[in-house]
């Protein structure tokens, strides 16, 4: 099964082909092999670069657009423009394509990145992500070797307590707020994005609604209410 896969939800515009194939016999894991993948790290470059690196991806692996069996894309949480523009682009190839799309939570795309270090039978690990949320605040997730156990919420770092977690991934400029060990994993991959929707993809599920988790409201909204309230 041939899958693209795109996320906006950061300031890397990530676009990727994937390969998915059931789990081997014997194993309980899928088998996903990326094939292509381009990121350009812009915050303002969602609009402009995220058609052309699905194109770029095509044409660098050979395959067609007609090959594509699913898309799969991060409906965040992240700013409102980015975040859209992937969304956006995905529905349009799907519908085009008349192929299923899947939304993942972009924090748990880069969870999954991580999954050999949380699955470590030496000792329990848990794992904070953290992306940029601006506003000096952060999009923040935990996770243990069955998933994800908090979040997603949105919170100034100085107010989110590490508690039990042992490592952190995500944003560069963020985790260094905490005292943990870093794991290499700041932006959703095509691998993350597509592990994270495997099992729905394998059995044909169909997908549900794309929503955004914005989980505040867009900044012009907050500056009009400001403005308002004058």
């Amino acid at each position: 099964m041939l899958v693209l896969a795109v996320d906006t939800s950061t300031p890397a515009v990530t676009a990727g082909l994937v390969e998915l194939e059931p789990a081997d016999e014997g194993s309980t894991a899928p088998r996903i092999t990326t094939i292509t993948s381009k990121v350009t790290v812009d915050s303002r470059a969602h609009n402009e670069v995220l058609t052309p690196h699905i194109l770029a991806c095509l044409a660098e692996s050979g395959r067609t657009r007609a090959e594509i069996d699913a898309v799969v894309v991060g409906i965040g949480p992240g700013p409102f423009t980015g975040l859209r523009v992937g969304m956006a682009t995905a529905a349009a190839f799907g519908d085009a394509l008349g192929v299923p799309v899947y939304g993942v939570c972009s924090l748990d795309a880069i969870a999954a990145d991580t999954e050999s270090y949380l699955r470590n039978p030496a000792e329990p690990v848990e794992l904070l992500v953290v992306t940029d949320a601006r506003r000096r605040e952060v999009y923040w997730a935990r996770y243990r070797a069955e998933g994800r156990v908090e979040g997603p919420e949105v919170t100034k770092p100085a107010d989110l307590e590490p508690g039990t977690a042992t490592v952190i991934a995500g944003s560069a400029s963020h985790v260094d707020y905490f005292d943990l060990p870093v794991l290499p994993v700041e932006t959703p991959s095509p691998y993350g994005l597509v592990r994270c929707a495997a099992r729905d993809l394998l059995a044909g599920v169909t997908p549900e609604p794309l929503v955004p988790l914005y989980l505040r409201r867009p900044d012009a909204v907050e500056r009009s209410y400001a403005q308002v309230g004058r």
